[in-house]
């Protein structure tokens, strides 16, 4: 989930000004995906106990016998009785599913599903260990970008300014990426949802067992979609909600922020950043004159980033309100690191590459938005939904790069219908400030699921701590039931 008024989410859902229909979902495979479907995987030795592997799919699904890509696998074998396997996405878009499978695989949390299931995690096509690696600006121009305020100028030279920089930006992506326009074609929802059936079916099972965090739940509903008879359990945590619109999202998302930082400044109860009035003055000099953070500089920017980062979960809250000490006395450093975090920055200053995967599936994943003046609107929301974040216009890149996207959107924002799909469980906690709860509440609806609610302020909680939460998880995932919770 990358920058809430800044390209934020998991998760952000971008709504068109002018209506599209819901896309049909996809057809099951053809026959000639057979070649696919019965593919061998290659598992080989990775370290720690662990095997990887890469799933060939077809490039795009119209034309099966054309050019191919490769899907990254993790896999951590089932210790005692196998059920069968358990796929995990942790969201993103641009989250590393392997890396996460290896996390799990350590954790104390996952023992009774690492007894019963092979844990496997995938990169989705174009991200981390996937072969090509979906690629648009060079670290530089990253930081660059990081720097610009350029979004921050509503002018219409500054508008102008800004559609001309995004409009390169796409470009870029065509150019750096392997099959260019085509690859950035096939890279949404609705390809990973079918490489997902094709995994499920390489891997020897009838059915798929799916663990989807963030925007992983939104790769699991598109499945129940697309093939709800193909679903032994979906656990869905940190739910978005596929009929909402992305200006609703991101002025939801804004408001669900200012809500955990309500409850964040209730619990340090500290001068410099006690009450919002007292953030706002704790970062507000930071437009005009960023502080040193070691070999880089903490903008003002960076540093709402950073607290976004540091506020979505609870145990983050400690190292957080140190780093905002750190900032009252002149130093940027931890609060930078934060934000480094989010963007996926390392020590060395090389990024990851999420921000271009996040941005090329959000493009594809939902109708654009042109209309200058529902996104001036939306920001006028947003701000008055977070008032921490006045100071900093909302930067509006997603909306223009998206706008700009050198290939058309492949769905578009629409209530899930999965008739025979087995009951899903939904978690959604009640102060999540990325996917906020009322959207966990709708999505058990529209998938006739079971809802589990957790009473805390952080962004996904499943596996993470809360015996009562996973234990009605690990209960759902090895049995197929569940009843509606409150932990």
């Amino acid at each position: 989930m990358l920058r809430a008024v800044a390209a934020l989410a998991p998760v952000l859902l971008l709504a068109a000004c002018t209506s599209a229909p819901a896309p049909a979902p996809p057809p099951p495979p053809p026959p000639d995906l057979g070649k696919f479907t019965s593919q061998q995987l290659a598992w080989t030795p990775c370290g720690q106990g662990l095997d990887c592997a890469h799933l060939t799919v077809p490039l795009d699904y119209a034309k099966p016998s054309g050019e191919t890509v490769r899907v990254g696998l993790l896999r951590h074998k089932a210790a005692k009785q196998r059920i069968g396997s358990l796929v995990v996405n942790p969201g993103g878009p641009g989250g590393s599913g392997t890396a996460t499978a290896a996390s799990l695989a350590k954790s104390p949390a996952a023992a009774p599903l690492l007894d019963r299931f092979d844990l496997v995690g995938f990169d989705p096509r174009g991200v981390g260990t996937s072969e090509p690696r979906l690629t648009c600006r060079t670290d530089a121009e990253q930081d660059a970008d990081r720097a610009s305020d350029i979004e921050s100028d509503s002018s219409p030279d500054g508008v102008k300014k800004q559609l001309a920089e995004t409009t390169a930006y796409g470009a870029k992506c065509a150019e750096a990426t392997k099959y260019g326009k085509e690859f950035l074609a096939n890279a949404g929802t609705r390809d990973v949802v079918r490489d997902l059936d094709v995994l499920r079916a390489a891997l020897g099972d009838e059915k798929l067992t799916y663990l989807g965090y963030s925007y992983g739940t939104q790769i699991g509903a598109a499945y129940a979609e697309a093939y709800p008879r193909n679903v032994r359990a979906l656990l869905l945590d940190g739910a978005i909600d596929p009929a909402q619109s992305l200006v609703d999202s991101l002025i939801t998302q804004a408001a669900g922020f200012q809500d955990a930082l309500n409850e964040f400044t209730k619990w340090c109860a500290c001068p410099f950043a006690g009450s919002t009035e007292a953030f706002q003055r704790l970062v507000r000099p930071l437009v005009a004159k960023p502080l040193p953070a070691g070999a880089w500089k903490l903008s003002f920017e960076d540093a709402i980033t950073g607290t976004f980062a540091g506020l979505y979960s609870r145990g983050d809250w400690p190292a957080l309100k140190a780093a905002l000490e750190q900032v009252s006395k002149g130093n940027g450093r931890t609060l930078l690191a934060f934000a480094d975090d989010y963007y996926q920055r390392d020590p060395d200053g090389h990024y990851s590459g999420a921000i271009d995967a996040y941005f090329a599936v959000r493009c594809v994943d939902h109708a654009r938005v042109t209309d200058r003046a529902a996104i001036d609107r939306a920001h006028g929301e947003m701000l008055a939904g977070a008032p921490f974040l006045t100071g900093g216009t909302p930067d509006t890149s997603e909306l223009d790069i998206c706008s700009t996207w050198p290939v058309p959107p492949t769905s578009a924002e629409h209530p899930p219908r999965a008739p025979g799909l087995p009951k899903p469980l939904v978690v959604s906690t009640t102060h999540d400030p990325a996917t906020p709860y009322r959207q966990g509440v709708s999505l058990a609806k529209d998938l006739d699921g079971v809802l589990l609610t957790y009473e805390g302020v952080q962004h996904t909680v499943f596996l993470q701590g809360n015996a009562c939460v996973d234990r009605a998880g690990i209960a759902y995932l090895i049995g197929g039931t569940a009843a509606s919770t409150r932990c």
